[in-house]
C-alpha cells in the first residue's frame, strides 16, 4: 500500500505479520525514515496535521524518550516536547547532568490527535512501525515511556503506569523504564518526587552514572 493511502481500520488493527510489515520499511537514517513518511497519511490524522512530528536529537544514543502524540506547539513547529510538558521534561533532563541534545526524543503518533486527545488504537497501529524502524536505527541502551500510551503500544497486556512507573521491562532486545508522562506532572505534582526518583535511576542506568 502506498505510504500516502489512507487505509480501512481493519487494516490498521496490529495483526501477527505486523512485525514484518514494520521490517519491510527500508532506511539507513532517520533523514531518510522521514523522508519516507513525510507525507504519510495512513490514517485520518495526517489529514488534520500542520506538521509531522518526527523526531529529535541524535541518531545514535544510549538514551530515548518515547511520549504519546503531538500538541499544538508541537504541531505547529514539527518538533516534540516544546509546549509547557516539553519545558519541564527539558528541566527533568538537565537536572540528571544530561543535554536534551544528546537524548533522542519522539512520540508513538506523529501528527496531532484532535483536541490533544489519546491516540486510537488505529492510530497507534499506524505508526509503529515508523516507531520500530526508530528504534532500531537509534539502537538506545535505555527506552523510557512517557506515560500509559506509549507504554502500553509496546507492552499492551503491561498494567497501568502508576502501577509500573519506575520499573524496568524487557522490549524486545531493549531495557524499558516506565515513568509518568511530564503533562500528567503538571496536572499532579505530588508525582514529582516520585519522577525525580525515576530521572535519577534513568541517569544510571543509561549513562552508568552514580544515583
Amino acid at each position: 500500500m502506498p505510504l500516502n493511502q489512507v487505509p480501512n481500520q481493519a487494516e490498521l488493527i496490529p495483526t501477527e505479520k505486523e512485525p514484518e510489515a514494520v521490517s519491510a520499511v527500508e532506511a539507513g537514517s532517520l533523514e531518510e525514515l522521514r523522508e519516507l513518511f513525510k507525507d504519510c497519511m495512513r490514517c485520518p490524522l495526517g489529514s488534520g496535521r500542520n506538521k509531522l512530528v518526527f523526531g529529535h536529537g541524535i541518531s545514535k544514543t544510549p538514551l530515548m524518550f518515547i511520549g504519546e502524540g503531538p500538541g499544538a506547539d508541537e504541531d505547529a513547529q514539527g518538533e516534540p516536547f516544546v509546549g509547557r510538558a516539553g519545558k519541564l521534561l527539558t528541566k527533568m533532563i538537565h537536572s540528571i547532568g544530561i543535554d536534551r541534545e544528546d537524548v533522542y526524543i519522539t512520540n508513538v503518533v506523529k501528527c496531532r490527535p484532535p483536541g490533544n486527545r489519546n491516540p486510537e488504537p488505529v492510530e497507534v497501529a499506524s505508526c509503529m512501525r515508523i516507531l520500530e524502524n526508530q528504534l532500531k536505527l537509534v539502537s538506545p541502551k535505555l527506552i523510557v515511556t512517557l506515560g500509559n500510551v506509549p507504554t502500553r503500544a509496546l507492552l499492551p497486556d503491561i498494567q497501568g503506569i502508576t502501577k509500573v512507573r519506575g520499573k524496568p521491562v524487557q522490549y524486545k532486545q531493549w531495557t524499558m523504564l516506565p515513568t509518568f508522562h511530564p503533562s500528567y506532572l503538571l496536572r499532579n505534582r505530588t508525582a514529582m518526587p516520585l519522577a525525580w526518583k525515576d530521572f535519577r535511576m534513568i541517569a544510571s542506568m543509561a549513562f552508568e552514572t552514580a544515583e
